[in-house]
């Protein structure tokens, strides 16, 4: 081990932010484009079901320890509480205050809303 990396060691970002008083005023977010299935394939991998994965949102007034939505055992089909893209969005800007209906341009002029006709996970925060 090197001795710069002796003398960074990271930290715990969550850690991190509460000790300075930031973690409530940040907006941690998790998401990807895809979910894995837990099973390994043929091919030695895992299949990529794009109709049902796993997002975290943490900080910024999001009440901890929740889940919404559940998954089949293969991780591939949503059985409860499916979140839209949009929706997620919608509560992306909500929590940092966005003006969620505001039209805006993209640089070639097509008009569009932050969220796109999404809904804020409102229970989501405390």
């Amino acid at each position: 081990m090197s001795s710069l990396w002796r003398s960074v060691r990271p930290r715990h970002l969550f850690s991190d932010l509460e000790r300075r008083g930031m973690f409530e005023d940040t907006l941690v977010v998790l998401a990807t484009e895809f979910g894995r299935t837990p099973v390994i394939n043929a091919n030695e991998g895992r299949d990529h079901p794009p109709q049902a994965f796993n997002c975290m949102l943490a900080g910024g007034g999001i009440k901890g320890s929740q889940v919404l939505g559940k998954t089949d055992e293969r991780g591939s089909k949503i059985l409860d509480g499916k979140v839209r893209v949009e929706d997620f969005n919608a509560t992306i800007g909500y929590a940092l205050g966005l003006p969620l209906d505001q039209v805006l341009y993209s640089p070639s002029a097509r008009p569009f809303t932050m969220a796109d006709k999404g809904k804020p996970l409102v229970e989501l925060f405390g």
